[in-house]
């Protein structure tokens, strides 16, 4: 029915009542928050959460897209040691590690080479004609880990964005340099420094989201 509060949305259930539920996304999730779209939420069995429920899938246009931004690390992770994304890796992944400026990275852990691979993870939501873009709204935060990435690279290791597009109708990854001009130049300065980038498009349903496949980069065009 309505998103508000950043984190808060009222959903119309089948039954007729209204409940409200956590919204898991700080993002403008734009195209999306449209009154009358179908969702999907989840219940915790946690009794003491204020809002047992969370919202986890708006459907657009018969599109089902997750919103949840807590799920690309996980989807990712399970990429990761599973090898579907092809990175070879050794040791443990480690996780929410300290770097930098007081940040923290996604993954950190050993390739090729004994390198180590610092790896961020992004959620994208937002299509336009047939790209999946990113961001949906200004982010400094993102601006930050650009900077921290690029740095870390300077000090001989790798450093690899991974942009999670939790829907299946894209062709292409691009920058939505209207909504965060500085943003989309801080990354392509990061990718002339040597920060790596990948983008993996989702196949969502209400079973289940899992990384499906690698899709076309156009940041330069």
């Amino acid at each position: 029915m309505k998103r508000y509060k950043r984190f808060m949305a009222d959903v119309l259930l089948p039954d007729g009542t209204t409940v409200t539920v956590h919204c898991p996304n700080s993002g403008s999730m734009k195209g999306l928050v449209d009154p009358g779209n179908p969702v999907w939420i989840s219940e915790s069995p946690n009794q003491g959460r204020k809002l047992r429920h969370t919202l986890e899938i708006i459907e657009v246009d018969g599109v089902k897209v997750g919103v949840n931004t807590h799920n690309p690390n996980l989807l990712v992770r399970e990429a990761l040691e599973s090898g579907a994304l092809g990175i070879a890796f050794r040791g443990e992944i480690r996780r929410e590690v300290k770097y930098g400026e007081n940040s923290r990275i996604d993954f950190l852990l050993e390739a090729g080479g004994g390198k180590p691979l610092y790896v961020e993870v992004k959620n994208v939501t937002l299509k336009e004609g047939e790209l999946a873009l990113f961001p949906d709204s200004v982010t400094e935060r993102g601006k930050k880990h650009l900077e921290e990435m690029m740095n870390v690279v300077k000090e001989g290791a790798r450093a690899l964005m991974v942009y999670v597009i939790q829907r299946s109708d894209c062709e292409a990854f691009s920058l939505a340099t209207d909504i965060d001009p500085q943003y989309a130049e801080t990354l392509k300065k990061a990718c002339a420094a040597g920060v790596e980038i990948c983008a993996y498009q989702c196949r969502v349903d209400e079973e289940e989201i899992r990384v499906e496949k690698p899709i076309e980069i156009r940041i330069f065009e």
